[in-house]
């Protein structure tokens, strides 16, 4: 049987490159990094690491074994965590914004599922009028949704300012309707876009209408028109538009956490404060 504590060690020598590194990773002083890897060459029969150059370097042997160390150390871990893990359990429907799963939404969901393995996660992506909806009639019980700035229902995570994006190449017109990528009725960046453009007086057309985020993107890179995005969510290889262009200022938007009346109580706070303390 090989030790776990030889074999992170060794992942720690081949990872660093260096016994020293690996003693300071690991807390641990540079002989016992030593003794331990010769122990594991001893319980392997094998030679793991070339002493005869001055760098670190793995043996043939030493790089089959860093592949079978790493994946015992993860399904250790990972059972550890399972078992050490919340004791809450049951389900929890959560719903978000198709565009706010573009942050660093899934990285909490695969921290929460790991942290809370015995609670079944079933997980809705859409339209947040949708989202609000759904939630009303008891369908979901926690929502991560755009609203209007200032709304008072749900719980703030963060305010961001609203913005025209195009593509990079992409010419607005000298006349006409400004071409506008939209979602259809109800949605709130259309009926944002439209009132925005409408009070600076400016005529509009509709030019692509999508359903879901990777649409608008898609359009946008086309060069089918212009669409309306959260700042923070604007992907490099778009541009935001500015106000020199005489688009009209679309104002701020909230990022909010609905929860369902009755719905779990200790889930919902576990998954709020994670999302509220990665997205904040």
């Amino acid at each position: 049987m090989l030790d776990l504590v030889l074999l992170r060690s060794f992942v720690a020598v081949a990872d660093s490159g260096s016994f020293t590194r690996a003693s300071l990773t690991l807390s641990l002083s540079q002989p016992t990094i030593s003794q331990h890897v010769r122990k594991l060459e001893a319980a392997c029969g094998r030679t793991l690491i070339d002493r005869d150059t001055r760098a670190v370097r793995l043996t043939d042997d030493g790089d089959a074994l860093l592949g079978f160390a790493r994946t015992i150390l993860a399904a250790h871990d990972q059972a550890v965590g399972y078992f050490r893990g919340s004791a809450m359990r049951g389900r929890l429907r959560f719903g978000t914004a198709d565009d706010l799963a573009l942050t660093q939404l899934p990285q909490v969901l695969r921290d929460f599922r790991q942290s809370n393995p015995q609670i079944t996660v079933e997980l809705t992506v859409g339209q947040s009028g949708a989202l609000v909806r759904r939630l009303e009639a008891h369908q979901l019980d926690l929502v991560y949704v755009k609203q209007e700035s200032g709304e008072p229902t749900g719980r703030l995570v963060r305010r961001d300012r609203m913005v025209w994006v195009a593509h990079k190449g992409f010419g607005m017109p000298a006349t006409g309707p400004v071409p506008l990528i939209a979602y259809p009725n109800p949605s709130f960046t259309r009926i944002r876009a439209i009132e925005a453009l409408e009070s600076a007086g400016l005529t509009w057309r509709v030019t692509c209408t999508v359903r879901e985020v990777n649409g608008a993107l898609a359009a946008v890179r086309a060069g089918l028109g212009i669409a309306v995005f959260p700042a923070t969510l604007v992907p490099a290889d778009l541009a935001v538009l500015s106000f020199s262009l005489d688009l009209p200022q679309l104002g701020e938007v909230d990022f909010n956490l609905l929860a369902r009346e009755g719905a779990p109580p200790d889930p919902i706070a576990a998954l709020s404060a994670a999302i509220i303390q990665r997205s904040g």
